[in-house]
């Protein structure tokens, strides 16, 4: 069995999936064609993530979609300080919806606590009612 870990990271000014992917779409043209979050800390857990972990991505408060990590590149800025990049493979996978509060920079996320993605084809989820969803979510379920 492949022992893997996740990271989640919001998608911060992003309004929708298809926001994300025209932003990484542009973002991808200018390098090799690959998208790359660039963060500040490098992932302690690095051979987890590169045996089949995701980014999963939060945007507007509800995980939405996951992006398969293809490696961790270091990348030094113009200010000299060293930085992981994370190398995502191109497209976005959707998932069911869950609900995820804000925090700051990225996390890990163990895939038994990962949303199941959508049935290939099926580009969202029928939402469920707003007061259902917070509870489901403040007993953890969803």
């Amino acid at each position: 069995m492949n022992k893997h870990i996740n990271l989640i990271k919001l998608s911060v000014g992003t309004e929708s999936v298809e926001g994300l992917e025209e932003w990484q779409k542009v973002r991808a043209a200018a390098n090799d064609g690959l998208c790359r979050h660039v963060t500040r800390m490098w992932p302690k857990r690095e051979p987890e993530i590169l045996q089949g972990g995701s980014i999963y991505w939060v945007i507007k408060g509800v995980i939405q979609a996951r992006q398969p990590v293809l490696r961790l590149d270091e990348v030094i800025g113009d200010d000299g300080i060293r930085r992981c990049a994370i190398v995502l493979k191109p497209g976005l996978i959707r998932t069911q919806h869950a609900l995820k509060r804000p925090f700051q920079g990225w996390r890990y996320l163990k895939p038994e606590d990962a949303p199941a993605d959508l049935p290939e084809g099926r580009t969202h989820e029928e939402p469920i009612p707003a007061k259902l969803s917070a509870a489901l979510a403040e007993i953890g379920v969803r």
